[in-house]
């Protein structure tokens, strides 16, 4: 059992936090706290009661500067006279103990949590301020509205782009049939873990231990599919991935198939932004409406991103009307990109050229509309 109180504490601003303070006298209480913060990747400071602040002058106290703190309903009466501050959970675990909450209110805390039924709620709560999560990443997919249409090349561009712009950049490869966008990349034999890693993750994954675990390609994080026989990973572990990604802050891009399977739908639903990929040809607009269908059933916000060479009668304004979505831009044919890809030089590697100039202005764009990325 939890229960809100007032309010939950504020995320951090991003960067590791310190671990949580924990005063209780209660020894299997402490065990329990000390493995849920072990679970959480966080190493707490233990007291019985509340921790007086160092004798120099200017300097917080753990009672204060903890970023969360776990009282045992044992200590409630020992810690009424603190200072009243955010994020303070009281942990007890006798269900049909009424006064918890009036202790609850004496000591100013934001929740009440009964064990073992909260313990998953402190887990995550512990990990989030020992991982110091601030905004989330904004998230964007990119998809073809039929095969051949570029979809990997944008992804990879605006993800190079936004590493170059001085952005904490995760690029994902959603797609297992695709070849690989480490590949793309120039990186098949760089160093880390790839999807099938990750299968049997389950609940929460640590969002600073995904990225270290991850190959690095050109300034940026790179999760892509190893040249093994697994071409699925469950959703469940699809979803802690993903948001795990996101916790980190910056930006996430993510290559997507053109089939919306239960793993697709997982990432979907965390997208912020989708770009459908275009060209401008009457058959290529009608294939992309039916990708357009299945998408919209999960991504609320999806554009047009169109490519030309156009077709008699089209422009990307036509084919952004002929699909009904807003139109994100006409992604530029970029000369040599083939040779560069040859060269081992990612898509967007020329700061200079169109296709990098096409992202820099679409993440401008992006972040003014989300208010920037942490």
């Amino acid at each position: 059992m939890t229960g809100t109180i007032t309010h939950d504490p504020p995320h951090a601003a991003g960067g590791r936090q310190g671990g949580p303070l924990i005063v209780t006298e209660d020894t299997e209480l402490l065990d329990d706290l000390l493995r849920l913060c072990a679970a959480a990747g966080a190493t707490p400071e233990v007291h019985h009661s509340v921790p007086a602040a160092p004798a120099s002058s200017g300097q917080r106290g753990s009672w204060e500067a903890a970023p969360l703190v776990l009282v045992g309903d044992d200590a409630a009466r020992r810690v009424r006279g603190a200072a009243r501050r955010r994020g303070v959970v009281l942990v007890g675990r006798d269900q049909d103990d009424s006064g918890v909450w009036q202790r609850a209110v004496e000591i100013g805390a934001d929740h009440v949590l009964m064990l073992p039924d909260g313990e998953q709620w402190l887990v995550d709560r512990i990990a989030d301020v020992a991982e110091g999560v601030g905004r989330p990443a904004l998230t964007v997919g990119v998809i073809g509205g039929r095969g051949g249409a570029g979809a990997s090349t944008l992804a990879c561009a605006l993800a190079v782009t936004s590493a170059r712009e001085g952005l904490r950049s995760l690029l994902v490869d959603a797609d297992p049939l695709g070849g690989g966008l480490d590949v793309l990349l120039g990186g098949e034999t760089a160093e880390g873990l790839r999807w099938p890693a990750f299968a049997a993750s389950r609940g929460r994954v640590g969002s600073g231990a995904l990225e270290e675990s991850l190959p690095e390609l050109h300034s940026l994080r790179v999760l892509s599919w190893d040249r093994g026989d697994r071409v699925t990973v469950p959703p469940q572990a699809v979803r802690a991935v993903l948001a795990a990604a996101r916790r980190r802050g910056g930006t996430v891009v993510v290559d997507l198939p053109r089939r919306v399977d239960d793993g697709v739908a997982e990432v979907l639903a965390q997208l912020d932004v989708g770009l459908l990929v275009v060209p401008a040809e009457l058959r290529a607009v009608a294939a992309a409406d039916r990708v357009a269908t299945a998408v919209g059933m999960v991504l609320r916000d999806l554009r047009v991103a169109v490519r030309g060479p156009y077709a008699s009668g089209l422009d990307d304004r036509e084919v952004a009307r002929l699909l009904g979505l807003p139109l994100a831009g006409e992604v530029p044919v970029e000369s040599g990109l083939l040779r560069a890809t040859e060269s081992r030089r990612p898509p967007g590697a020329s700061a200079r050229g169109p296709l990098a100039r096409f992202c820099r202005e679409f993440w401008e764009r992006a972040l003014v509309e989300t208010g920037g990325a942490a």
